[in-house]
């Protein structure tokens, strides 16, 4: 098992992977340039081991150790010894290249340099390496410390014994992983796209307001937040850049064709929680809108949406993107979703989804609706993905 390991960047991720490997036992050193920053990961860590010996989930020698096991530092070249390194710094390739490049001037031959971005090609931050057969992607998700999936992702340079070693390591940390192939936004950015897609155009074709929208996938789907209480939560800035990215990444493919409506409230500042204002209204003097409560129309709103990620789960698998296993675990561990979508398409029966699919086709006429192969595949044979 790795030992030691280097986290570069001490933000909200960086600082809660460093939490979860020390939490394994790991030896960690949480590297920033920003000595402030350090300063403030470190005092947050220590609120957050306090909260946790409050509610008798650790005692004060476990919460000892954990911080004990982190050390803040402000040189790239501490992070020399690190068997493993993991790059949680801002979604810009050229920095990240650049980061890369001055990280292998330190570290030894076999040390493993991975990225944590959601996003960005991991055989072109790869390619920056002298020696890219050594570099992954290891995707976490926020908060990384509670939530149980993370994205493992070789680029095709990466050797088959660094894919084994992560893979085991990241499991020994108590995570459940998923494996994805090296596609833009991995299993769960690309497969939770509808989720906020196919909400905004509902929206945008005057079928229903946000309220109504939320409701209608929080009570007759079973969702923790709906679409746009969950956008406001992420920030709709860091939302609509997600989205715009992937479309591009995927030549402009209409299924990820981004909105106008996230994109002028992205323009206008209606960010979310974080700005006060986003599809909501979060000032203290606020009341939140009724929604219609019309469970016909929850019923119709709810069955666009699920049919839409049941057909962009059921694309990643005919694409080879993860397996299914994966692919539902890494909805219902990564996202929270309440089922994995391909045990939901078994449930409400292939036939329907193709069915729904071919309706929602026949009406728009958009390639944007066209029904998966592997849905049609299934269909004609009469097969269940479990």
């Amino acid at each position: 098992m790795i030992k030691h390991v280097g986290i570069i960047g001490s933000g909200t991720m960086g600082s809660g992977i460093a939490q979860v490997a020390a939490t394994a036992g790991c030896l960690v050193k949480l590297y920033d340039t920003n000595t402030e920053a350090l300063d403030k990961s470190k005092a947050a860590l220590e609120k957050i081991m306090a909260r946790l010996v409050e509610k008798g989930r650790i005692d004060e020698a476990e919460k000892t150790r954990i911080q004990d096991n982190i050390s803040y530092v402000d040189s790239l070249k501490e992070l020399s010894d690190s068997e493993l390194t993991i790059e949680a710094i801002v979604e810009n390739l050229d920095i990240k290249k650049k980061v890369f490049q001055e990280l292998e001037s330190y570290v030894s031959k076999k040390t493993i340099i991975a990225s944590n971005t959601s996003s960005l090609s991991i055989a072109s931050i790869a390619s920056s390496l002298k020696k890219p057969k050594r570099c992954i992607g290891i995707h976490f998700f926020n908060p990384a410390p509670l939530m149980k999936l993370v994205e493992v992702i070789p680029a095709i340079q990466t050797s088959d014994k660094v894919l084994r070693k992560t893979t085991m390591n990241i499991q020994n940390w108590g995570k459940t992983v998923a494996v994805a192939k090296d596609t833009p936004g991995f299993i769960v950015n690309r497969v939770a796209r509808p989720f906020y897609g196919e909400s905004l155009r509902i929206y945008e074709e005057g079928i229903a307001d946000f309220e109504t929208i939320d409701w209608a996938l929080k009570s007759i789907g079973g969702f923790r937040m709906g679409p746009f209480e969950l956008m406001d939560f992420i920030g709709n800035d860091v939302n609509y850049v997600v989205t715009e990215t992937v479309f591009k990444a995927f030549y402009y493919d209409p299924r990820y064709k981004p909105s106008f409506t996230q994109k002028r409230f992205s323009e206008a500042g209606y960010l979310g929680r974080k700005s006060g204002k986003g599809y909501y209204d979060y000032s203290e003097k606020a009341t939140k809108p009724e929604p219609n409560q019309d469970v016909a129309l929850a019923q119709k709103i709810f069955d666009r949406v699920l049919v839409m990620l049941i057909n962009e789960a059921a694309d990643a698998l005919f694409w080879n993107i993860a397996s299914a296993e994966d692919i539902d675990n890494a909805m219902t561990k990564g996202v929270n979703y309440p089922k994995g979508l391909l045990a939901w398409a078994d449930e409400k029966g292939i036939d329907w989804c193709v069915q729904k699919l071919d309706e929602l086709y026949d009406e728009y006429r958009e390639d944007r609706y066209r029904c998966s192969p592997m849905l049609r595949r299934m269909n004609k044979e009469n097969k269940t993905f479990f």
